[in-house]
């Protein structure tokens, strides 16, 4: 017995001893280390804790930027309506090219407001002789389709097939040099030399669905057309002119093109509507703003 007692005592005496000198050997090794990230993972659980002054700062900081970014969300929330947005013009494309470009403001305007509005512009372009303006009114500061004049001029064109015009369209007028004006033993009159005497020509250039569409919904339109645009076509209604609104149109070929033309008692064209291929139509009562029209739609065709 007591035998085992000296070996166990030696056992303990020999562990603890190389126990000792693996301490004393390890110079900067593996317990060093052990101990090393013992002591960080402690620091690092200090960093990480809540309750660390710099994490209490973080998490006090983060709650004021949510609360403010929530404020914001609700000022903004509540406010858009009042805003004041900057208008953005209507994007539109000329169907033909025009020399000069107008746009005419026609808000509160009634009809025969807007017809003045558009008959002072002709009148005063500067545009060159042979020269196309394009006129373009507008409300709210965007400008208005073929649908939307045509309700404003409180016009008899048949809305349910308003859809076979497109809302792109164009009004405008050819500056043309006029004819000289023959006296009654047939001789021109004398003009100023140094003086050019222009012809406004109106016209109104739309783009249909096709000609086998269009067509029966112009002819419908025949009997109060000229009733409807003779202020804007200078047609004044007279008891010489009365005759004109229940005269009948008839068919015509101006610039080689098909038409339907009404004629004064003297021949005169009075108003017409042309078409000028399946999806164009020219409302005007000027054969050189036909033919005007007819060439820069042809130009604008083959650069496409």
């Amino acid at each position: 017995m007591e035998k085992d007692n000296k070996l166990k005592n030696k056992n303990v005496k020999t562990y603890t001893s190389d126990m000792v000198q693996a301490i004393e050997s390890d110079k900067g090794g593996l317990i060093k280390k052990i101990i090393h990230e013992e002591e960080a993972h402690e620091a690092e659980k200090v960093n990480l804790s809540p309750s660390s002054k710099r994490n209490r700062l973080f998490m006090l900081i983060s709650f004021l930027l949510i609360f403010l970014a929530f404020i914001i969300l609700l000022f903004l929330a509540f406010s858009s309506k009042n805003l004041n947005t900057v208008p953005v013009a209507q994007q539109f494309t000329s169907i033909i090219f025009a020399d000069q470009t107008d746009f005419k403001a026609i808000d509160g305007l009634n009809k025969d407001q807007i017809f003045s509005t558009i008959l002072n512009q002709v009148a005063n372009t500067d545009i060159k002789a042979g020269g196309v303006e394009g006129i373009y009114l507008t409300e709210n500061k965007k400008v208005i389709g073929f649908k939307e004049f045509i309700t404003l001029l409180k016009t008899n064109f048949s809305m349910d097939q308003i859809n076979l015009v497109s809302d792109n369209f164009l009004l405008g007028a050819l500056n043309s040099v006029a004819k000289p004006v023959a006296s009654t033993d047939g001789s021109t009159l004398p003009t100023d030399k140094n003086t050019k005497t222009l012809d406004k020509g109106l016209f109104i250039l739309l783009k249909v669905r096709s000609f086998t569409d269009i067509f029966p919904v112009m002819q419908v339109w025949e009997d109060k057309m000229l009733y409807d645009l003779s202020s804007l076509f200078k047609v004044n209604i007279s008891p010489d002119t009365n005759y004109l609104f229940t005269k009948d149109w008839e068919d015509g070929v101006v610039s080689n093109k098909n038409a339907r033309i009404l004629r004064d008692k003297n021949g005169n064209i009075v108003l017409m509507y042309v078409f000028l291929n399946d999806s164009s139509l020219l409302i005007t009562n000027s054969e050189a703003a036909t033919n005007e029209v007819i060439l820069r739609l042809n130009s604008s065709q083959i650069k496409k």
